[in-house]
Formats: structure tokens, sequence, C-alpha cells
């Protein structure tokens, strides 16, 4: 058993949820626009895959309706086209940029309808070509500004109606060919329609972000004017009332040290708090300022979360106070069981007492600064109390809500 009297202590105001608030902020910045930049990237990619899938019908069609006498030809030429469409393809999938693929697939696809390629498919069948073109002028829509991939297509699909004049195609075929504009515009739409949906859904997400800091904020101030008032209660009004009412005698020696701990306690230097703190020295510090004969029984060392045990600790030091100040005696015993997996604390007096049914809600040295403190930190506070039979307020924390 320790006996501990009057001393001095130091506590520095907690901005843990302040600390945390600033954490979150940086974490979550620049995370606007995320859904948009997303579904760029899955256009690219998604425009890479369907050319190469479209490649082995288009090459199989070219291949089986080539004549024997040009199927050494064809076979060259659809082996070049497979070619750069696998290195168009992996070039964008993996490149930051998209304009030079996509103009150097612009001339391929100029360089298959106007040159060799529809002499080795014919002026006849032109059905492998227009696939090719179609979904080439389709996929350009997908990961190109509208500007951009409206003149490729237009490009693309003009090369092969040119060609298609120039080689006497018919009505009928011409006709076919043309549909492959209302294609690509269909799929600009389509694409445009999408791409608004998910910047309307950055935008909200963005929104809802910015609610969520600003109620992170105002918690985190709430929380600091909380502790400032419950710190203001405990050190400068408790001593400033005893002041007040004449219960400090003349020349009290303590007096002037009590009121700078008091002024020490209402500052605070700004640095986050450590991670944890021993329960026990935090104690030990309160019991030697509390002005009363305290008799300790615990361990030597009690390692926890820091907000947990200086909850505790400051609830411990505000019911002390009551003890000195309504409770007409000058001893306390304060008892620690338990471990950082779960602890109690029990402050107990052999005082006058008083019925717990009387206790208003508004009584901040109670309800605050003990119950609401072991609240916030996912314990509680039982006060046992009566007329006559003296006080145990017992603190409890069941671990793992610090």
């Amino acid at each position: 058993m320790q006996v501990w009297r009057s001393g001095r202590k130091r506590f520095i105001i907690s901005r843990v949820d302040r600390v945390r608030t600033g954490r979150a902020s940086r974490q979550l910045r620049g995370q606007a626009g995320e859904s948009g930049r997303l579904l760029r990237r899955f256009g690219r990619r998604y425009a890479a895959a369907v050319r190469l899938v479209v490649l082995v019908p288009i090459g199989s069609i070219s291949l089986l309706e080539a004549p024997p006498e040009r199927a050494a030809s064809v076979a060259v030429a659809v082996a070049v086209l497979a070619m750069w469409t696998c290195g168009y393809a992996w070039w964008l999938s993996r490149a930051g940029g998209m304009v030079l693929p996509l103009a150097l697939d612009v001339v391929v696809m100029l360089g298959a309808s106007t040159g060799p390629w529809t002499g080795v498919v014919g002026d006849d069948n032109r059905a492998p070509l227009r696939l090719l073109v179609t979904f080439a002028a389709v996929t350009y829509q997908w990961y190109t500004p509208p500007v951009v991939g409206s003149l490729a297509a237009l490009v693309t699909i003009g090369g092969l109606l040119g060609s298609s004049v120039a080689g006497g195609a018919d009505v009928s075929t011409m006709s076919g060919q043309g549909w492959v504009l209302v294609a690509a515009a269909l799929s600009r739409a389509a694409w445009t329609l999408v791409l608004r949906a998910a910047t309307r859904a950055d935008e909200l997400a963005a929104e809802a972000e910015r609610a969520r800091r600003a109620a992170q904020v105002e918690a985190a101030v709430r929380a600091d004017q909380r502790e400032l008032a419950n710190a203001l209660h405990d050190t400068a009004a408790t001593t400033m009332l005893m002041v007040g009412t004449g219960r400090v005698p003349a020349g009290a020696g303590w007096l002037a040290p009590q009121a700078r701990r008091d002024l020490e306690r209402m500052r605070s230097d700004g640095r986050e708090p450590p991670d944890r703190a021993d329960l026990v020295a935090l104690l030990r510090e309160d019991l030697e300022a509390a002005h009363l004969t305290v008799e300790f029984e615990g361990p030597e060392q009690l390692p926890l979360p820091f907000d947990v045990a200086r909850a505790i600790a400051d609830a411990t030091r505000e019911a002390l106070n009551n003890v000195r100040r309504h409770a007409g005696v000058e001893r306390a015993v304060v008892r620690l069981g338990g471990a950082a997996g779960g602890l109690w604390l029990e402050i107990a007096d052999e005082g006058t007492g008083f019925a717990t049914g009387d206790v208003r809600a508004t009584s901040r040295g109670l309800t605050h600064s003990v119950l609401g403190r072991m609240r916030r930190i996912g314990g509680a506070a039982v006060i046992t109390s009566a007329v006559g039979t003296g006080t145990v307020v017992r603190l409890e924390w069941p671990g793992g809500a610090g």
C-alpha cells in the first residue's frame, strides 16, 4: 500500500480528434474524379480488347473468301494486320497518351481500305473490310475526346466510302457502309451518357466527402470545447470556488502552485499525444495534487491507449475533487485492478455520502467529468452512495475501446 500526498502535476489538453480528422483529410484528398478516370482507363482497355476479339473472325473470313491464286498474298496481309492490331492493343492499354496510337491506327485503316487489301478481298465482297473499319470507328469513341474521335471516324469511314466509289460499288453496298457513321455516332452518344453519369457520381462523392469532413471538424471542435469545459470545471473553477467560499485558509502554501497547475492544464503546445501512456503514472500525478491523503492499491504500471488512460485518470481526479469538496473527510482509497484487456478502478471514501437520485443530469462534475468521460472511451461509471454511508465511484473499461 502506498500513501500519496499533495504535490504538483502537469497536463496537456489532447487534440486527438482533430489530429485524426487532419489525417483522414490528407488521405482522402485528390479522390474527386476517380470514377471518370477509371472509366476512361476502362474505355482504352475495352477498345483494345474488342479489336483483338474481332481480329479472328475478320482474318478468317478474308482467308476463306480469298481466291486460291491469291491465298498467299491474303495470308500475308492478314498476318501484317494481325501484328499491327496486337501492337495497337498493347500500346493502347499500356501507354499514357492516346494521340499517337490513334493516329497510326487511322493511317493503317486508310491503307487497308485504299491499298492492297481492297484488291485482295475484291470489290464484290467487302464485308471483312467493312467490319474492320466499323469496329475501329466505334471503339475510337471510347477513349478519345468528342472532336478527336469524330474526326478519326470520319477519316476512316471516308476512306472506306471513297475506295468503294472508286471501285464502282453499288448503292446497297454504299448504303451499308454509310451506316458505319451511324454506329460511330451511337457509340459516342452512349459513351457520353456513361461518362456524364460517372462525372455526376464523382460530384456526389465529393459533396459527401466535404460534408463528412465538415462533420468531422465540427465533432472535433465540439470535443475540444467539451474537454476544455471539463478541464475548466475540474481545475480553475474548482480552485476559484474554494477561494471564493472561504474554504482556503489565509496564506495556504499550496494555493499558488495549484493555480500554476491549473493554468498549465488549460494550455496546449499543439503536439500530438503519444499512442500509449501508463495509467498508474498519470494517477500518481493526480493523486499528488489531490490535497487529500490517498491510499492507492494497484499494480506498479498499466500501459493503455493514451486517450483511455487520460480519460480514466481525469475521471479519477474529478471523483477525488468531489471527495474534497463534499464528503467532509480528508482521506480516500483508490483501488485499481485488471489489465490492458479490461480493468476497473474504485474511488472510495467514508464521508457524508448523498442520495444518487438527487444528482442532476446537468451536474458537470459527475455527469460530464466522470460519466461522460467513461462513455466516450467505451467504459462505464457506477456510483454507489447513501446519506451517511460514504461513496464508492467505480470506473470500468472493458478493453479494446481505445
